[in-house]
């Protein structure tokens, strides 16, 4: 008999998202449910995954167990929400409240609003400030599925602030039950003082910064805004390269407003992921498809700044590319932690189906974070991360929209989210 500390019984449906990752094309289909599904782990690990016959036949709970029922509940792996900018300071309203009023990302530039506002807030912002405000919004995320994430840098653009926010992500990693995956994201921008000096801002990324970075060990990725007017792919690939000689995988925000070539650059690279991709060209869907460079499609965006072109999540899926979904959580283009509203929106905007969109946010995501031999799919041997929803079937989780149905959480073989509420004596 296989001894477990924590079961959970017959649930309406578990999707364990089992099998090969990344998924491709029709593989996204498959989610390998289990109807009746029941799932036991033992510190953390699964340990067993079947149906009730299979549970009674092989697992005993430990006298100190916990057995959690599953009924009409619909169960998934727990989400990993691949994109966020997460340790940031201040809000945009007003931004926002001036963008339906027709002003344009420029006229806010030239007001010296968008990014910038940020970046003066998450400046003025201390260390311990920027990780209550993170510990604040990841409770969010976890009330909404979310048990793995990753999280950037890039609102300090300087030496001083930009390793403010990555130790900030790193003490709210150790403080909180989501496992954060820190990226280095100093060029996102180039900062005001550098303006008219934009090589003196790359090497300062180059020569000052990223060494700081990776002597704290205090980020994994390196990404990079890869867009006409802020970093060029000439550019780009130059900061890539030294972030590689300094021990960071990659990541690029590409293609989001031009098709610059950042996807090409990015299959060209190895990078893990290729992200927003609203203006890849027919030639970049093609390198993603024939790599294993993970296309994160962030439907939030489109949504947030209103605009009507979207990622071509068909194309991708066809094509054969690795797709994942992301919130980009951010306070100037997505100001939201669910990465179910996400799930939803790809569903309603891009094209894509429930079980891709459910995949894109699990397995492919975690792939997408060199996270998948842990997460991002119900396993034996696997971190016991398991999301039960009040549903009666799969497909409701974005039939009925606009509410969150989140009712427990497990992360790491603990219950950490109780009937919608956190638990607070983890």
């Amino acid at each position: 008999m296989i001894t477990a500390d924590l079961v959970v019984r017959e649930c309406n449906q578990l999707l364990t998202c089992a099998g090969p990752i990344p998924k491709r094309a029709s593989a996204l289909q498959d989610m390998a449910i289990i109807e009746r599904g029941c799932i036991a782990s033992k510190e953390g690990r699964i340990v067993f995954v079947g149906n009730s016959k299979e549970l009674e036949q092989k697992v005993e709970l430990s006298a100190t167990g916990i057995e959690i029922e599953g009924a009409d509940c619909v169960g998934l792996p727990g989400l990993v929400d691949s994109h966020t900018h997460l340790p940031f300071a201040g809000s945009r309203e007003e931004e926002f409240l001036l963008r339906l009023k027709g002003y344009t990302y420029l006229q806010l530039s030239e007001k010296g609003m968008g990014i910038q506002t940020t970046v003066n807030a998450t400046r003025q912002a201390s260390k311990e400030e920027l990780v209550v405000l993170c510990l604040q919004r990841l409770d969010s995320m976890l009330l909404h599925g979310t048990t793995t994430a990753e999280a950037k840098s890039g609102y300090g653009l300087n030496l001083e602030d930009e390793l403010k926010q990555l130790e900030a992500i790193q003490e709210a990693n150790s403080r909180h039950p989501i496992d954060l995956v820190p990226t280095f994201l100093g060029a996102h921008e180039v900062p005001k003082e550098y303006k008219s000096r934009k090589e003196d801002y790359i090497d300062l990324l180059t020569h000052d910064i990223l060494p700081k970075v990776t002597e704290g060990r205090l980020a994994e990725f390196f990404d990079v805004f890869c867009e006409e007017g802020v970093y060029s792919i000439e550019e780009t690939e130059r900061l890539i390269k030294a972030a590689k000689k300094a021990g960071l995988k990659i990541r690029i925000h590409a293609d989001e407003f031009v098709s610059l070539g950042g996807a090409i650059l990015a299959a060209k690279e190895e990078a893990n992921s290729a992200d927003h991709l609203i203006a890849i060209s027919e030639e970049g869907i093609k390198r993603l498809a024939g790599s294993s460079t993970v296309a994160t499609l962030l439907p939030g965006v489109s949504f947030f700044l209103m605009h009507e072109a979207k990622a071509p999540a068909r194309k991708l899926i066809d094509g054969g590319a690795v797709v994942a979904l992301a919130t980009d959580f951010n306070p100037g283009s997505s100001m939201t932690e669910s990465l179910l509203f996400i799930l939803q929106l790809a569903v309603y905007t891009l094209g894509m189906g429930v079980e891709e969109a459910i995949q894109a946010t699990t397995a492919n995501a975690a792939f997408a974070l060199d996270r998948n031999q842990g997460v991002g799919s119900l396993e034996e041997g696997k971190k016991m991360d398991l999301v039960l929803c009040d549903a009666p079937n799969y497909p409701y989780l974005v039939y009925h929209f606009g509410i969150n149905p989140v009712r427990h959480v497990i992360k790491n073989g603990k219950l950490v989210v109780k009937d919608h509420q956190l638990v607070t004596n983890l």
